[in-house]
């Protein structure tokens, strides 16, 4: 089989196509033959040495693929073998061939292509979890969501115009008219001045109920403070770190330095709430991911759950596969076809 190392912390060129002898599927583990992987930030973060959960480097990230099932496990059973399936993978994503638990695995809704199927695992399940299971948006809130151009934000926009919520979002200029016929409400340019004041304006000075930002440091305090009473902000990213001109893990010690501190007393005062999500840090917790995802398959069923790729990168253009999301250049899902 063949897998992309980060063979180094640095840049995209230290992605690397690495032969190795096809895996062997034990216990309850299918092998799938991958069509598609999804690329995420966190994959990023990887290789620049800023992602503590990542393993030991050289190392296969990657956390979501799609393919066929070529062989199982003596205790996943054979009923497996020749469906095509979508699955959550602990790292090793980057890849033709991966093994991964059955329990981590669901069958490919036939009206989904493989790379429309790679993008279910991380950017719908990360906005359900935000939206629904600890966002709890409802049809009466505004949320905000931040790079609503990226492949959580078009998620969260599928998510919000079912439940019925307005939506806002940030995003460049050349991205509006795309996000607006996806169903977004209001769009901001991010790169325009300051989108607190447009925020309130779209409000009438009150903030908005549910925000999702990936953007981390102090991006946070800013959040927060566009809240309204009873507001709810989620954090599932800390991207900015990328931006810093220190070099290697200093990023994250300039990006700590503006991190908000949340008193208890003022959450209580002014009724408000903060959490964090990290699909990553769920691996046990597999019963309750399945109930969300069977949610979100439901919503395919339905129509309203719309993944949508922007660009296919061969599994050898890695590297260049990262550099476009860095650069900002992708309005949604960014995968690799084997």
């Amino acid at each position: 089989m063949r897998q992309v190392f980060i063979t180094a912390a640095g840049g995209p060129e230290k992605l690397q196509v690495r032969e190795s002898p096809d895996p062997q599927p034990k216990g309850r583990e299918l092998r799938i033959r991958v069509r598609a992987a999804g690329v995420n930030f966190a994959d990023i973060m990887a290789r620049q040495g800023l992602y503590p959960d990542a393993p030991k480097l050289p190392a296969v990230v990657g956390y979501e693929v799609s393919g066929v099932v070529d062989a199982a496990g003596p205790e996943a059973g054979e009923g497996w073998i020749g469906r095509e399936a979508f699955a959550l993978t602990r790292f090793s994503g980057y890849a033709d061939t991966v093994l991964v638990p059955a329990d981590q695995c669901f069958d490919k809704p036939a009206s989904l292509s493989f790379e429309q199927a790679a993008a279910i695992p991380v950017n719908y399940l990360t906005a359900w979890q935000l939206m629904v299971a600890m966002g709890s948006l409802s049809r009466h809130d505004t949320v905000l969501i931040h790079n609503a151009g990226g492949g959580v934000g078009l998620a969260a926009i599928d998510i919000a115009r079912h439940i019925g919520a307005r939506s806002i979002g940030t995003a460049s200029t050349g991205k509006h008219a795309f996000l607006k016929a996806r169903g977004l409400d209001e769009a901001i340019d991010y790169t325009r001045g300051d989108w607190y004041p447009q925020v309130m304006r779209l409000t009438g000075d009150r903030g908005v109920e549910l925000i999702l930002d990936p953007l981390g440091g102090a991006h946070w305090k800013r959040s927060y403070k566009a809240l309204r009473h009873t507001g709810r902000l989620g954090m599932f990213g800390i991207s900015t770190a990328t931006e810093s001109k220190m070099p290697g893990p200093l990023k994250l010690v300039s990006m700590a330095v503006g991190l908000p501190l949340f008193n208890p007393v003022s959450l209580m005062n002014q009724n408000r709430s903060v959490f964090g999500v990290n699909m990553g840090h769920l691996w046990h917790e597999v019963d309750k991911i399945r109930v969300w995802c069977e949610a979100l398959l439901r919503g395919v069923d339905e129509g309203w759950v719309r993944p949508h790729i922007d660009k296919a990168f061969p599994l050898a253009q890695a590297g260049e596969a990262q550099a476009y999301i860095e650069a900002r250049k992708n309005t949604g899902k960014v995968v690799l076809v084997p």
